[in-house]
């Protein structure tokens, strides 16, 4: 086993970094954002300014100001994509209620034969048993205690249950005319907005965890709508030759807009992320998986041209 490295002051840290070749013009403010945000949760947001081939050394002329802009960015863009999956999320759950509930009766996403693996589904179940231990909300009391109900309606459950769990619960029902039902506010084809649930759940578990997101490579990848709905395709940065980068945050971002725009129509959600976007260093930005033409792609160049 490796022997750990001591541990270093914040002002070693500092030495540290201007050792690396980093330039710091005020070394207060650098030891003020060490002392509130870590040394090793900072240290990533170096990477874009490091020389090719060591990442422990840094482009003459870098400043700390440039990794904390990054740093500050990528704090910015994690709270908008909450939001938006929280706005998903609730929308979600309301359609997955109704559908289910009026499919399958109040208690039917208790029955394993309307789920497509029996053991996925009794894992499912228990992490909402779970929730509901934990669970404080006067509903749930009301009918365990009241009603007598160990499990109640779907439209309650609902109210408690996490994101990843009502993601599995959708994507492992065998009827895919309920899942249907549930994508078709979105204009998508059920199998898509199900995989895109998915992916939605882990993305805002990532970003609620404050993990580094502007550049982070996905391992699970969404299925991207080729034909449901038709007008989003062209905006799409596919890599036949590099599937991985698919996988950055590009292709999610232009989902949250369509999404976001089907639940809310008068969301200001889309123009505060092009904003932000911008605001961004351009050198940066293929770093997110955007393609170099991305300001030309139909659905970006329109809220472009949308800012007042």
């Amino acid at each position: 086993m490796s022997k750990p490295k001591d541990a270093k002051t914040y002002q070693e840290q500092i030495a540290l970094l201007k050792s690396r070749g980093l330039v710091v013009h005020n070394e207060p403010f650098a030891l003020h954002c060490l002392e509130h945000h870590n040394y090793y949760r900072l240290s990533p947001y170096r990477f874009p300014y490091t020389l090719p081939g060591d990442r422990d050394l840094f482009v003459p002329g870098t400043t700390f100001e440039q990794l904390w802009k990054l740093y500050v960015f990528d704090r910015k863009l994690r709270h908008l994509v909450i939001e938006a999956c929280k706005s998903v999320e609730i929308s979600l759950r309301a359609r997955w209620a109704y559908q289910v509930g009026h499919a399958l009766g109040p208690l039917g996403y208790l029955d394993n034969q309307h789920f497509s693996s029996p053991l996925v589904h009794a894992r499912t179940l228990v992490k909402l048993h779970d929730e509901m231990e934990r669970s404080r909300e006067e509903f749930i009391q009301h009918h365990r205690a009241n009603l007598f109900m160990p499990w109640p309606p779907a439209w309650v459950i609902v109210e408690i249950a996490s994101f990843g769990n009502i993601s599995n619960l959708l994507g492992q029902l065998r009827s895919s005319a309920i899942r249907q039902s549930i994508a078709n506010p979105f204009g998508m084809d059920e199998q898509t907005f199900c995989s895109l649930m998915h992916h939605l759940s882990v993305l805002r578990n990532i970003a609620a965890h404050h993990s580094r997101l502007w550049n982070r490579q996905f391992v699970f990848k969404f299925k991207l709508p080729k034909k449901k709905p038709a007008h989003l395709f062209p905006n799409f940065f596919v890599y036949p030759a590099m599937p991985k980068k698919e996988a950055k945050i590009h292709n999610s971002l232009i989902l949250l807009v369509h999404l976001m725009t089907c639940i809310e129509p008068a969301t200001d959600w889309p123009e505060r992320l092009i904003r932000l976007l911008l605001s961004r260093d351009p050198k940066l930005i293929p770093e997110m998986g955007f393609p170099a033409d991305w300001k030309t792609r139909p659905l970006w160049q329109s809220l472009i041209a949308a800012l007042p």
